[in-house]
């Protein structure tokens, strides 16, 4: 077996520099060696127990998987960030990553900050020119009750300042601009948006906060959130609060992440991609080629509804399942007995049915 790897992330927390540095700077997760039930069976005790504890880690945390949606996802973000290169004098266009819930947005933007950090790093170093600390990305995440005071207190934990604790909301927001340009910040993550009452006096506050940090940090806000659209950051009304909150979205550049469809041959094909890349990752026993790609691509399409983070939980309850009893493979029947999201199990029935029908299909052709 291959030795287990040192470095952990069990207690990340992206909300701290220390933790972003943790989560940037680890190497990718090693697999752990796929075992016969034979060489299983020739394992002692506590080496199957340490065996076991490195596949529960891992099917755990597989992932992230370059699907179309992310690298269409990267694409634009490079996009944007590396335009927003222009002198001081000039605002920088934000970007709202606005997708139904597990679709992988989060996930996607984490990816893309996390390459655009190591990228500004081995180009200039840790250190900047005048010796400060070197942080080319800062993620602050929103709760429901996020007001001013609280968004850019959240700022100022990020980078450990010490005067997080005491001040008024312009002396955070005086204190993170200091951070930002000493520490030469160039992404500010918004993550959970949504979280945030835009039609209240907060939501004008934040509003009128974000046009603020466009104007005078040298940072890509990029927002993360459900719903964006609905909730008005892009609209324009005839109110003052309307028209206050519009100038957010004027100047905001809305993405989105697709489910995966299988309407078209290209959709059924990307499907059929991404069970064959979680497939290779498995670490069963008794996993075989097309365990999830023929004899599973129906079910787990149904099952997910074509969601990307309700497919990654039902599997990872799956291998955990199948580890923990013996039974070393995923098949329909293990995957039964393990629950998945209420949003996904209320769409299963009649997605089941069409599969069941013939009306729906993952296959790309006749023979698969």
């Amino acid at each position: 077996m291959r030795a287990r790897a040192e470095a952990r992330l069990d207690n990340l927390t992206l909300s701290r520099k220390e933790g972003w540095q943790q989560f940037v700077d680890t190497p990718p997760r090693i697999p752990p060696e796929l075992l016969s039930r034979r060489a299983l069976k020739a394992l002692s005790e506590n080496a199957l127990e340490t065996y076991n504890r490195q596949r529960r880690e891992w099917h755990a945390n597989i992932g992230p998987i370059k699907t179309p949606q992310l690298e269409e996802l990267h694409e634009d973000l490079w996009d944007i960030v590396d335009s927003n290169l222009q002198d001081g004098d000039k605002a920088k266009g934000a970007v709202a990553i606005d997708a139904f819930p597990g679709l992988g947005k989060t996930t996607s933007v984490l990816a893309f900050a996390k390459e655009f950090h190591s990228r500004e790093i081995k180009a200039e170093g840790t250190k900047t020119r005048a010796g400060h600390e070197r942080w080319p990305v800062c993620r602050v995440g929103l709760t429901g009750n996020t007001g001013m005071v609280e968004f850019n207190r959240a700022m100022l934990s990020f980078f450990a300042h010490p005067g997080a604790s005491r001040g008024n909301a312009a002396h955070f927001a005086h204190r993170a601009m200091d951070c930002v340009l000493a520490c030469e910040t160039r992404i500010l993550i918004v993550d959970d948006l949504h979280f945030l009452r835009w039609r209240n006096t907060a939501g004008v506050e934040i509003s009128n906060h974000f046009k603020y940090i466009a104007n005078e940090f040298p940072v890509t806000l990029i927002f993360v959130g459900v719903g964006l659209a609905a909730r008005g950051l892009f609209s324009e009304g005839s109110s003052y609060q309307d028209a206050v909150i519009a100038q957010t979205g004027r100047r905001t550049t809305s993405l989105d992440m697709r489910p995966f469809t299988i309407d078209t041959v290209d959709g059924r094909r990307e499907w059929r991609q991404l069970l064959l890349a979680l497939e290779k990752r498995i670490v069963l026993a008794d996993k075989h080629p097309g365990m999830l790609v023929n004899d599973l691509s129906d079910y787990l399409f149904a099952r997910s509804t074509g969601h990307i983070g309700s497919l990654m939980t039902l599997l990872n309850r799956g291998c955990q399942r199948a580890v923990r009893t013996g039974v070393e493979c995923v098949d329909r029947e293990l995957l039964d007995r393990v629950k998945s999201d209420a949003a996904s199990d209320k769409a299963r029935r009649e997605l089941d049915m069409a599969f069941d029908s013939g009306r729906l299909t993952t296959r790309t052709s006749k023979f698969g």
